[in-house]
Parts: C-alpha cells; sequence; structure tokens
C-alpha cells in the first residue's frame, strides 16, 4: 500500500518540475538590475544671483540643456525621469530653473543674454537645448544671433516660434519641433511654420497631449529625443 501511494505520487513531483523548469526557460536569465542615476542639485553663482540646477551623466559627455516653461522648473526634468534617461544613455543632462523661477528666483537677467552667459558658467559647450513654451524667449535669439553656441533645438511650442520664424528663416540648426494635438495656447499649425525656419528639422504632433505635450506623451517624447541627440550629435560614448 506505502509503495503504491509513493509511486502514484512520483509522476505528480516530476510534472511539477517539469512545469517550473519550463517557466524557468520562457522567462528566461534574470535581468540585472539597472544603476541608479545620481542627481546632483546645486546652487550656481551668476550675475550677481542664484542659478539652481540639477544634473546628471558624466562631465564632457554630450550635452542636453534642459529649460522649462512657466508653470515648472527644472524638477519637471527629473520628476519625468528625462535627466535619468539622458544620463543613462551616456548624456550630460543639466536642468535649470530660469532666471525669477523655482530657486532661482534671486537671478535677474535679460533673456535674450543669458544662455550666453550661462553656458560657460555650467561648463557645457553646443548642447542640444530643450525648450517648452515661455523658455522660447531664451532660447530662440540665441539660435537666431550665435547659433554657433548650440548643436541643436528641441522647441516644444515656444513663445515667440512664430515671431523667429518671420524674422530668421534659413536657420542652421537642426531642430525639433514638438506640439500638443490638444494644444490651446498656440494651435498645432503653428509647428509646419516654425520648422519651416530651419533649413534642417522634423515635425512631431503629440496625439492627444496639451501644450505641455511631454507630460501627456513622455515615452513618445522620449524616443523623439534621443532619436534627434543620435542624429545631432553622434552616439554617445559608452
Amino acid at each position: 500500500m506505502r509503495a503504491g501511494r509513493a509511486h502514484r505520487g512520483a509522476p505528480r513531483r516530476v510534472a511539477v518540475a517539469i512545469a517550473l523548469l519550463a517557466s524557468a526557460i520562457a522567462s528566461g536569465p534574470a535581468q540585472p538590475e539597472e544603476p541608479t542615476v545620481e542627481i546632483q542639485e546645486r546652487d550656481l553663482k551668476l550675475d550677481g544671483g542664484v542659478l539652481h540646477l540639477r544634473s546628471a551623466g558624466p562631465d564632457g559627455a554630450p550635452a542636453v540643456l534642459l529649460l522649462h516653461g512657466a508653470a515648472f522648473d527644472s524638477g519637471t526634468w527629473e520628476q519625468l525621469g528625462t535627466l535619468a534617461l539622458l544620463a543613462k544613455r551616456g548624456h550630460r543632462a543639466i536642468a535649470i530653473d530660469l532666471p525669477g523661477f523655482g530657486a532661482s528666483k534671486s537671478l535677474r537677467a535679460r533673456p535674450e543674454r543669458f544662455l550666453l552667459d550661462a553656458l560657460p558658467a555650467l561648463g557645457i559647450d553646443r548642447p542640444v537645448v530643450v525648450s517648452p513654451s515661455m523658455s522660447g524667449r531664451f532660447s530662440l535669439p540665441v539660435v537666431a544671433d550665435h547659433p554657433e553656441r548650440i548643436a541643436g533645438l528641441v522647441a516644444v511650442a515656444p513663445v515667440g516660434g512664430l515671431e523667429f520664424a518671420r524674422e530668421h528663416p534659413g536657420s542652421a540648426v537642426p531642430a525639433l519641433i514638438v506640439w500638443g494635438e490638444r494644444d490651446r495656447l498656440f494651435p498645432p499649425s503653428q509647428a509646419e511654420t516654425l520648422a519651416k525656419a530651419f533649413s534642417r528639422s522634423r515635425v512631431l504632433i503629440l496625439p492627444g497631449a496639451r501644450h505641455p505635450a511631454y507630460l501627456d506623451q513622455p515615452d513618445a517624447f522620449h524616443a523623439a529625443l534621443l532619436d534627434f541627440l543620435a542624429e545631432v550629435q553622434g552616439p554617445p560614448t559608452p
């Protein structure tokens, strides 16, 4: 009797073992966890005030400078995961609180001059500038008057886009123009108008997205950003 019960239980144990083995094979080897990205937050003295910034990624790597809209600050890019993503891909990512915003409230600067003074202080040369909404007041004057200072522009429904397109056609700065399909501040039709001001540009309309389109469609935005960076800066050094 005991031998019979043992014999009947053996196939069940074998079946369980086979099922567990099959499950392990199907799931593949355990994937190593990605290293945690350290995001540094600090203040930098500039023009008699304080410039607050967040940064991640190796020094000397291709630089990406992240600006922000009027309702946001540098923390937006940390919360969205953009700083960490860029650092993991080998870029030097720096997000700043623009003058008068966030923790840079003590800093006063002319928008058209600010980036020209900030870039040397930040220790970066020819970054790709990501410029949403209000920050167009800071980025577009540099594109117009000092195109050699930046490697590319990612313009997300920027303030001043139509004026720039009228006054500065034929810019040689590579540009990615991003717009939300449901933008109620600046109609998406302005994206094509702005894109025509650049000799090398592409337009990305994010479906269902509002004015801060990157917040509504972060995955699509990040994918397009990484593709653009690879085109204008080349693959980052591992």
